[in-house]
């Protein structure tokens, strides 16, 4: 970076995200790099961390304690995956941080690792400090592909009895705290036909068209959720969404099609029932569009399997993470948001969660994806008012 370009942010901060967005830590390749030198870069301040692996050990969590007072502590939370650059034209090279202008460049500049080098960068300040209660870091993996790697590290802590008093997770928010996102179930439906040739259309079991009177089912149950369930207008979208987003099946023109493909999603508001949407889904397929299909081929079969579970967050405003977020942010309005984060597995396990950070959503998972210098500079000042908090009798 240009040194007279340098923008009223610790040094530190800057030279942490440098650091961060150097990792490539695309979902499909793994963390260890980032994971590691965090860990050893934690311990040169006396700070132990405990990690968790996936099954292949090729990803791990990682949670740190600064562990100083007799109270639950605070986690400070975010993923360490970013989304591919595959395809995406940038302007600069996506994993070697850029400035220009007031913007700071790279994969991951805003969805998350702005925040967790402002975390970071602050670590030794946490470590030396007074506090009168732990301050946790937690940096998980495969947030991107269904919030994966957060259930290892909850379970971790609870088989450890570690009780943290709540989390603040660095999603891009503007720095603005958000109580409330909607959960997300996502499945994928197999539909085995039988296969013929089209001269003899009668004789086969057309996968591709049963899967299409599937997929217009959900269509429909999206435009009477759209219609008439009750609005929660916190949200930008607020109702519940159904959607299909991939579909594939059969292998020419005159064959009918002996299989289909398709995955659908829905994101659901807190307080809905999601098990009731899946079990309408179900039951259409297995009560309508089954028995046709093996009234001509008793061989026919309908599959549906559950590709992820992430449930939404649901807090109040009265909630001490939350009042004690718009304390640190200055900002006295909360938000509701769409978009998916670990924050509902949080509250799942016990833990008051929620969502601050810097940056903006829409920047992020984009080419030339940016953080503006003054969002991280918002970002510094919360973790110092946090420090001052936690140092407080």
């Amino acid at each position: 970076m240009n040194q007279a370009q340098l923008p009223p942010i610790k040094s530190e901060t800057l030279a942490m995200i440098e650091r961060l967005i150097g990792f490539d830590t695309t979902s499909r390749d793994s963390n260890l790099g980032l994971i590691e030198w965090t860990r050893d870069y934690l311990k040169a301040y006396g700070i132990e961390s405990r990690l968790t692996y996936d099954a292949t050990g090729n990803k791990a969590n990682l949670f740190a304690t600064v562990q100083k007072g007799n109270k639950p502590g605070i986690v400070l939370s975010g993923h360490t995956d970013v989304v591919p650059v595959d395809g995406q034209s940038w302007a600069s090279d996506p994993f070697k941080a850029t400035l220009r202008g007031d913007k700071l460049y790279g994969r991951g500049a805003c969805d998350m690792k702005s925040y967790l080098a402002v975390v970071l960068a602050m670590a030794p300040r946490f470590a030396e400090a007074e506090l009168n209660a732990p301050i946790h870091f937690a940096l998980s993996y495969d947030e991107e592909v269904g919030c994966i790697g957060a259930r290892g590290l909850l379970e971790d802590l609870a088989r450890n009895d570690i009780r943290p008093a709540g989390a603040i997770i660095g999603e891009p928010t503007s720095m603005q705290p958000v109580i409330a996102h909607k959960g997300k179930r996502a499945y994928k439906c197999c539909v085995r036909g039988k296969e013929a040739h089209s001269a003899l259309t009668p004789q086969g079991v057309n996968a591709i068209e049963y899967a299409a009177r599937i997929v217009t089912y959900i269509r429909h149950m999206a435009e009477r959720l759209q219609a008439c369930e009750p609005r929660d207008y916190g949200f930008d979208v607020p109702f519940t969404t159904l959607q299909t987003g991939l579909i594939s099946g059969g292998t020419a023109s005159n064959i009918v099609p002996r299989e289909c493909i398709f995955q659908f999603e829905f994101r659901y508001l807190p307080g809905a029932d999601p098990d009731a949407l899946e079990r309408e889904i179900r039951d259409y397929a297995e009560r309508v569009i089954l028995p046709e299909m093996q009234r001509t081929d008793p061989g026919t079969s309908i599959s549906i399997e559950t590709k992820s579970d992430n449930p939404g967050l649901s807090m109040s405003e009265k909630d001490e993470i939350a009042q004690l977020a718009q304390a640190l942010s200055r900002n006295p309005s909360t938000a509701k948001v769409a978009y998916l984060t670990e924050g509902g597995l949080f509250q799942q396990a016990g833990i008051p969660a929620i969502i601050c950070g810097p940056g903006s959503i829409e920047q992020a998972h984009k080419p030339d994806e940016y953080v503006t210098l003054a969002q991280v500079a918002l970002c510094e000042s919360f973790m110092e008012r946090l420090l001052d908090q936690m140092c407080s009798a």
